[in-house]
């Protein structure tokens, strides 16, 4: 060991040696460094296989788009993307974020759908200090009990969701529930907050039934969905359980029966998987829809031309928490975390996807929430033309209070 590591110090001396009596050691080296400095690296970290594969397709290119919007530089950095998929497993999800800040230099990680693995990356990040900005988990604990001075929760949450989804389906006579719930943090904490919402609506839960994440055969969770006479059955799930619950909620003939389905968390990609035919009706809550107005056309026929498919609200969260990210870094004039974050929460949002939105003291992003309708075959006009919207809904009433998430840090 000592004669490998005399070895390697001879040899450095050789060089410097070789290269003092060029002249070079005190004028090229450093000045060649100060031309170059290293970039800004981000990561974009999500289930990009499995049951969310679909869904989050297509984020490295809405990342992309963020970065060519900003010039490709800040603070005359080049800014370089790093991607990575946790298989929506928490300890990869933790392992991949601790090698990002420690080994690769990472600044910033964003994307982190499934909210067991978003939660177990804001535990790395708060302990590393670092910058998570979670646009794909829905849990609103990431802004309560495990809220973050340096993370953030950007597109949408399921106290949001329950409440714009669950009200909506109340007022129009949804009295009675049954959810059927993906078994993991985020579909316990879609149900729990849908449940208040229809309590505090005067409405009764008949009960629920768990579903293991992925599973292939929703019929036995189905038929006690069925046998409630609940007149909503919640879905508390996403991605391909939502497809599938759907789908067999078809054969069975449950709407053609008189309930009807709650999608509580369903994205553009999902409904065009499943066609109008099936999801036609379904009254769903979006915080981005590509034909909303001019801007959002736009900028989707731009992401479409680097990746040809509907951008969901997924793709746009990405592309929106990083170009607020990468402003507020120019703005600071440095890539410290919490210099940063100050930063991110002083200006105002304001991109495709969100007008004069407000980062809060615990992180959450407030704006408008959108509440739609899955058009009917006869009202389409085309493949892509599938959402009516039926109320926006301000971000002060979407989201939850500041001063009921009990985050630590939030005084008051």
């Amino acid at each position: 060991m000592k004669v490998g590591n005399s070895v390697r110090y001879a040899g450095a001396v050789v060089a410097a040696a070789g290269l003092a009596a060029l002249g070079l050691v005190a004028i090229a080296g450093p000045s060649a460094l100060a031309q170059t400095p290293a970039p800004l690296k981000i990561g974009v970290m999500d289930g990009f296989s499995g049951v969310y594969g679909d869904l989050t397709a297509g984020e490295v290119e809405a990342m992309q788009l963020a970065i060519d919007d900003v010039g490709g530089k800040v603070l005359g950095r080049s800014v370089e993307i790093l991607s990575a998929d946790h298989q929506t497993k928490p300890d990869v999800g933790a392992s991949i974020a601790r090698k990002w800040y420690d080994v690769d230099g990472v600044k910033m990680i964003t994307g982190l759908g499934t909210s067991s693995v978003a939660l177990a990356v804001r535990k790395v990040s708060q302990e590393k200090g670092q910058i998570d900005i979670n646009t794909g988990a829905a849990s609103a604990d990431l802004t309560g009990p495990a809220c973050s001075e340096t993370g953030a929760h950007w597109v949408y949450d399921t106290y949001a969701l329950a409440h714009v989804t669950g009200d909506a389906m109340v007022k129009a006579g949804g009295d009675t529930w049954f959810f059927l719930t993906a078994d993991y943090a985020f579909g316990h904490a879609l149900e729990r907050d849908v449940t208040e919402v229809v309590k505090a609506a005067g409405g009764k839960v008949l009960g629920s039934v768990k579903h293991p994440l992925s599973t292939q055969d929703f019929s036995s969770f189905l038929l006690q969905a069925q046998s409630s006479k609940a007149k909503v059955i919640g879905l508390a799930n996403a991605g391909q359980d939502t497809i599938n619950s759907i789908k067999q909620a078809g054969e069975f003939g449950i709407v053609k029966g008189g309930q009807k389905l709650a999608g509580l968390l369903v994205f553009a990609t999902d409904v065009q998987s499943l066609t109008l035919p099936v999801a036609q009706g379904l009254v769903l809550t979006e915080s981005f829809y590509w034909d909303l107005n001019d801007e959002t056309r736009a900028w989707t026929k731009r992401y479409r031309a680097k990746k040809d498919r509907l951008p969901s609200m997924l793709t746009a969260g990405v592309y929106s928490a990083t170009l607020h990210y990468l402003k507020a870094v120019q703005a600071a004039g440095t890539d410290e975390p919490k210099a940063v974050m100050a930063k991110m929460r002083e200006l105002p949002v304001n991109d495709v996807m969100t007008k004069n939105g407000k980062l809060r003291e615990d992180g959450r992003l407030v704006r408008d929430m959108y509440l739609f309708e899955v058009k009917s075959p006869a009202e389409s006009k085309g493949k892509d033309d599938i959402y009516k919207l039926l109320a926006t809904v301000p971000g002060d009433k979407a989201f939850r209070p500041l001063n009921e998430g009990k985050c630590p840090f939030v005084k008051g």
